[in-house]
């Protein structure tokens, strides 16, 4: 734990280099055929920093990474770290048009990207975007392809060798220094980049690490998004800082999860709730889960109280929850093994580390115990700001510093904090976000449609379901398959609806607005059992 004891003088390359010197051959990625120790980790990044100075990356610079959760992945992490540059992690899952957007509002330089990843032929799209985004100069593609590259696309395999044992200048980075541009939406669905630290980001990792007690003793399975936060925090920089082995897993499903766990001896299973409602049939199939898991961690979204006592049962150990924001570099509060049960269920824990919330009126005015108001925090992993958008930042801060979250919650009397809902009305479907106003604006522009308002409607597999209430226009005629077609045309998978239902008219508040909870309460009535 000599590590997190330091953990706001660290960078993300020292603690790499640390941990490689103390422990070299100890595995630190795990998947596939091999394991990647933390010496060869930190071998290989040194390599694949050495070719990108080559290129010219220089301080500052931002790299893009358009891949699933693999090695290429963590060790260009950690080689741009070791130049000071500034990564850019993206969805491989997202539309082109998603993608095309933040490559260029980050003004990435460099991109390390799948050939082919999910249906989409990487490849091709980066020889497009070559042409089209005068920022882009050079593109690293991973695959076992045998193509022709041009002098601004490399293969991966060819940049470690021409690396290898080669020196490069650069200077050390400052822990305060801004590493990653992490990819968010807001109220209307629009992405936002979140400007993170390598101190925003070591401490939100390290600060979960200890809570959750993770050593060099540990095997972590269930982390498949290295591009969002609490993947590359807790999850990546977590395993370095305890001196964990960390399971890679490229978009697997909950029966090669529970054969991953079972393969590797995992000990702690990170996940979000979607992850674990799919295991439990198969662990009740099995009729056993893996047998040396000692913990299991939820985050990502709001893990209802039945499903985390089920999670428990089956497993038969302590659950976790985290609240966590990308603009806090993940992980804000967690409950703790050795929590009272009712606290562990119930809430989401009490503030990690440094972090501090606060529980506030509209006017910031702070909420005794017990109160409802909007979630405040502050602490070393709260972000920098909102990339290139001073005044949305300005919106989010107060005048002390705190971050306001957007949700709604309170504080009990023992400190436990509780989440109550969410200002804004986003839709959390399976760990990911989807804002209405994108998924509504796209459905009304079909010509058969006059109205549609998107709800949540409460899944055990999904946590939430995207639901469209369609109001038809008169005379149009349209089904439930073709505007999910119409959606999936121009929208990321996630974002297309799961339910589409057909009304006469909406329901409306005495304002004259779309009444949304009562649209809601309704839709799950009639849809309980049909996602």
């Amino acid at each position: 734990m000599a590590l997190l004891e330091r953990i706001h003088d660290l960078t993300i390359p020292s603690a790499l280099t640390q941990r490689a010197t103390r422990d070299p051959g100890a595995p630190f990625l795990l998947g596939g055929d091999t394991a990647l120790t933390y010496a060869g980790a930190d071998s290989q990044s040194e390599a694949l920093a050495a070719s990108l100075a080559n290129l010219g990356v220089e301080a500052g610079d931002r790299i893009a990474l358009v891949l699933p959760a693999c090695t290429e992945f963590a060790v260009t992490v950690f080689a741009a770290a070791k130049l000071g540059a500034t990564i850019v992690p993206l969805n491989p899952r997202l539309t082109m048009a998603e993608l095309r957007y933040m490559l260029r509002h980050s003004g990435a330089a460099f991109a390390v990207t799948a050939e082919n990843a999910f249906g989409n032929d990487y490849l091709q799209l980066f020889e497009d975007l070559l042409e089209e985004l005068p920022d882009l100069r050079y593109v690293v593609t991973v695959g076992e392809e045998d193509l022709w590259y041009d002098d601004q696309i490399f293969q991966w395999e060819d940049m470690l060798s021409a690396g290898s044992g080669r020196d490069f200048s650069a200077e050390p980075p400052n822990p305060g220094d801004v590493f990653a541009i992490a990819y968010t939406e807001g109220t209307t669905g629009k992405p936002k980049g979140v400007e993170l630290t390598q101190r925003n980001l070591l401490c939100a990792a390290g600060a979960t690490t200890a809570a959750a007690g993770l050593t060099s003793e540990d095997v972590v399975v269930g982390v498949d998004a290295l591009f969002h936060v609490f993947g590359l925090g807790p999850g990546l920089l977590g395993a370095v800082l305890g001196g964990a082995s960390l399971v890679l897993m490229d978009g697997v499903n909950a029966t090669d999860t529970l054969d991953l766990a079972d393969r590797f001896g995992a000990t702690v299973h990170y996940g979000v709730p979607t992850l674990f409602a799919r295991e439990l049939p198969e662990i009740a199939r099995r009729g056993r889960p893996p047998g040396a898991v000692r913990l299991c961690l939820a985050a990502g979204a709001p893990l209802k109280d039945d499903l985390a006592r089920r999670i428990e049962d089956a497993y038969g150990v302590p659950v976790l929850i985290a609240y966590s924001l990308s603009e806090t570099a993940s992980t804000l509060s967690l409950t703790r093994p050795d929590d009272p049960p009712d606290k562990r269920i119930f809430t989401v824990g009490r503030p990690i580390g440094d972090t501090m919330v606060r529980v506030t009126e509209d006017d910031g005015t702070e909420l005794p115990p017990e109160s409802v108001g909007e979630i405040r925090v502050r602490g070393p992993g709260v972000m920098r700001g909102y990339y290139r958008q001073p005044r949305r930042t300005a919106a989010v801060m107060d005048p002390e510093g705190y971050l306001l979250t957007g949700d709604l919650g309170m504080v009990d009397e023992d400190g436990y904090l509780h989440l109550v809902g969410r200002r804004e009305d986003v839709v959390i479907r399976g760990g990911f976000n989807v804002h209405p106003r994108e998924v509504e604006d796209r459905i009304s522009a079909h010509p058969a449609v006059e109205e549609a308002v998107i709800v949540g409607v409460p899944d055990e597999i999904l946590g939430e379901a995207v639901c469209a209430c369609v109001v038809r226009e008169e005379g149009g005629v349209v089904t439930a398959r073709e505007i999910r077609d119409w959606c999936s045309g121009t929208l990321a998978d996630y974002k297309v609806p799961d339910l589409v239902t057909f009304m006469d008219d909406l329901p409306l508040t005495g304002t004259g607005k779309v009444w949304r909870q009562e649209l809601a309460r309704r839709v799950s009535a009639e849809h309980s059992d049909a996602v």
